[in-house]
Order: C-alpha cells, then sequence, then structure tokens
C-alpha cells in the first residue's frame, strides 16, 4: 500500500463491519464454534452490545444465531478470528433464535443474554 493511501477496511485498532462479519469464532480448546454473522450497534452510543454467531446447521443451511456479548469475544491473531471461553454444550443452551424468527433486541432480552454469559448488561 502507497503511504499516500488511507486504509479503509482495518487499521492497527479499528476494523470495518464488512471484515468481522464471516470471521471465525472458537472456543479456547481451538474448535471451530462458527461465525459471526453480524452485529448489533446501540444507535445511542454506537457501541456494538453483540455479535451474533452462527451455530449449527450445515453449510449454513438450519444454523441457528445467538446473540454473544461483545465484550466476551477476544480477537486473536494466530488463530485469525475470535475466541470465547465457551463450550459447545454452553452454547448449545444458550439464548438463539431462527434466522426468521428474530428477537425484539429490547433491554430486557439484553438483559437476559447477557446474564446467561454472566455478564452485567450495560446498555
Amino acid at each position: 500500500m502507497a503511504e499516500n493511501q488511507i486504509a479503509t477496511d482495518e487499521t492497527q485498532r479499528l476494523i470495518a463491519s464488512n471484515k468481522v462479519e464471516g470471521t471465525a469464532v472458537y472456543n479456547r480448546e481451538g474448535e471451530k464454534l462458527g461465525s459471526v454473522y453480524n452485529f448489533m450497534i446501540d444507535k445511542q452510543s454506537g457501541k456494538v452490545e453483540y455479535a451474533v454467531l452462527q451455530f449449527g446447521g450445515l453449510f449454513g443451511i438450519g444454523s441457528d444465531y445467538y446473540p454473544l456479548p461483545w465484550d466476551v469475544l477476544a480477537y486473536d491473531t494466530a488463530q485469525g478470528g475470535y475466541v470465547v471461553s465457551l463450550d459447545k454444550t454452553v452454547l448449545e443452551e444458550a439464548p438463539r433464535f431462527a434466522q426468521n424468527a428474530q428477537p425484539t433486541f429490547d433491554r430486557d432480552y439484553g438483559r437476559g443474554v447477557y446474564g446467561y454469559y454472566g455478564v452485567n448488561y450495560p446498555f
């Protein structure tokens, strides 16, 4: 990249949303759990509230969507993806929704999701 060009999709501190979507999510054992489908951003604060993990199914068919509090994900450069301290069995019981049945994502829903993962709901 030329010195005078501006990086538009990634810097040392920031990354464009289109580069996050599709990024793999692993557990601490290195097992791939799924990938980031999208993320939900608070309109007022601009902070990411959830990364929605696409998990299960075969080749994306029959997958469910699991909202994860953004703070439970940590980017691991060696893995080239996000890492969460979750076992698949914990994830299988987590709050989720089908593609055609998205929740309201209101504060009550948020408190329930964050509470499931033992994280304080800050919104």
